[in-house]
């Protein structure tokens, strides 16, 4: 049966999240059928079948995989598969043991509790302790797709000691299976853990010994939340115990129409909202509430944070006096009028000029990597487009040998479809070079970061009118700053104020943005 992998949907993809699955399980597809919504590091990405037969869900909506996991099988039977799993299961059990065969079934009901959030529970209750254990790494797998709180692992607790076999939580069919404590990670070639990329990057990050964690993935591997949760198990740890310890103060000095029995609740219900001191009802900051930022936010977080630590950054800045493009651009208005094509931006002058510069500077078009320069054929260029809540930035491909109008038209295109969610990856993959533009949000000059593993980028200011000096008299002139921020590593000031100098000379003299 073939089994429908997590894709390597972008060039720096590590994982997808599993947004939403556009057919059913059981459900007969056929290849080139929309199956899947993924979000990437970039975006939102539908994920077409590549055969034909019947569609099992293995992964679901919420969970979040590495490049190469199974997230669903298509073939024949494939949706009968699950029901006749719990009799497998309960040979492969007998043989070798619960987790073993969890992680070798391919159509097994255990290893859909662990890999479904709990989503269907085994209908052998004869299995006992072996299926302990797959209930409860399946409860742990929901946990970190959810990123649950202590406090919820506190009441998790507390069932496992009161209640014995509970229900497995999900949307399918619940079966009875009992609590356990958690298998320990199992092991690979030579005694290493098994786990994930991202979570073997996480842990090298934070300095935490893979060996002592107990995985919650398939067959006790361990995923990125095991090393999230124990890089941040102390500190909420040491929270619990200050809310615990003002806990009284709090109920004393409480308003009197609040009920007191109350409270354990909501600090169950809200465990990372922080409690208001004694005396204020509030902190000195206000009530503190915590947000969650998207997949995409968090990529973003990580790579801009990756490429301050690790690329020197310098910057130069320059003024360009734009009255020849602003009166070009008059010319344009009416040409575009008649043919009824968009308008060229000031932004979309400035992606032509850098387009034009970057084939006379090959290193301000390269990037540095593992110790080697590396120069491009081509001149792509992304446009920084500000997304719904987050940053994304599309690329004209072979801007150097397109006309101002195309650019124009495609730069609005990239907009669009970013704020429309419908952008592609390959779209967003491939640029040489970035430009980001904050005028119009009146913004006169800024710094940009290097969008890795790019040599630079180029930062665009509000054009306004500046007093200038032409023929000994003081003028008034239509005027914009360009930052440049560079990679040392690469770049040096000169060739990097040499280019600046050539895209400033290009759009003083706009008739060159034709040739």
């Amino acid at each position: 049966m073939p089994d429908v992998t997590m894709p390597r949907l972008s060039d720096s993809m590590e994982e997808g999240t599993i947004l939403k699955w556009l057919k059913a399980a059981g459900d007969e597809v056929s290849k080139g059928d929309e199956l899947v919504e993924i979000e990437t590091d970039k975006a939102t990405m539908t994920y077409e079948a590549d055969s034909d037969g019947t569609l099992e869900i293995v992964a679901e909506e919420g969970s979040t995989l590495s490049i190469g996991e199974v997230i669903a099988r298509i073939g024949e039977g494939a949706a009968t598969s699950s029901d006749g799993g719990a009799a497998e299961e309960s040979e492969a059990e007998a043989s070798a043991g619960g987790e073993d065969a969890a992680a070798g079934d391919g159509g097994g009901t255990a290893t859909k509790t662990e890999e479904d959030e709990g989503e269907e529970a085994s209908a052998e209750e004869s299995s006992s302790d072996d299926s302990e254990s797959s209930s409860d790494d399946g409860e742990s797998s929901s946990d970190d797709g959810e990123s649950s709180s202590d406090d919820a692992d506190d009441d998790g607790a507390a069932e496992e000691a009161e209640q014995p076999a509970a229900e497995t939580e999900g949307d399918g069919e619940g079966g009875a299976q009992a609590q356990a404590e958690p298998a320990p990670a199992a092991e690979g070639n030579g005694g290493r853990p098994k786990a994930s990329p991202v979570a073997r990057r996480i842990a090298r990050e934070h300095g935490i010994d893979l060996s002592t964690l107990e995985g919650t993935g398939p067959g006790g591997r361990i995923v990125k939340a095991d090393v999230e949760a124990a890089a941040s198990g102390g500190a909420a740890d040491a929270d619990a115990g200050d809310a615990e310890a003002q806990e009284p103060e709090a109920r004393e000095a409480a308003p009197a129409e609040a009920e007191p029995q109350e409270a354990p609740a909501e600090a169950a219900e809200e465990p990372e909202r922080e409690k208001a001191p004694a005396g204020g009802g509030e902190t000195g900051r206000g009530e503190v509430t915590i947000q969650e930022p998207s997949r995409i936010q968090q990529i973003i977080a990580r790579r801009m944070a990756e490429s301050k630590a690790t690329i020197p950054h310098f910057t130069l800045t320059m003024d360009v006096d734009m009255e020849g493009a602003v009166e070009l651009r008059d010319q344009l208005k009416a040409l575009a009028a008649e043919r009824e094509t968009p308008v060229p931006s000031y932004n979309d002058m400035v992606v032509k000029a850098c387009a034009i510069a970057l084939r006379d500077f090959p290193l301000v078009n390269g990037a540095y990597r593992d110790g080697r320069f590396e120069l491009y054929g081509r001149v792509n260029i992304g446009v920084a487009v500000a997304g719904e809540g987050t940053l994304i930035v599309p690329t004209i491909f072979d801007a150097d040998r397109k006309g101002l109008g195309t650019i124009a038209k495609e730069s609005r295109a990239l907009a669009q479809k970013v704020r429309d969610g419908k952008i592609s990856p390959p779209e967003l993959s491939g640029a040489t070079f970035s430009i980001t533009n904050l005028g119009m949000f009146g913004v006169t000059t800024f710094t940009a970061v290097i969008n890795p593993p790019q040599a630079a980028i180029l930062a665009v200011g509000k054009m306004e009118p500046k007093p200038a000096v032409r023929d000994g008299e003081l003028v008034v002139r239509n005027a914009l700053s360009l930052t440049i921020s560079c990679d040392h590593r690469i770049l040096s000031g000169a060739p990097a104020a040499e280019f600046l100098a050539r895209v400033k000379s290009i759009l003083e003299q706009p008739i060159s943005l034709a040739l």
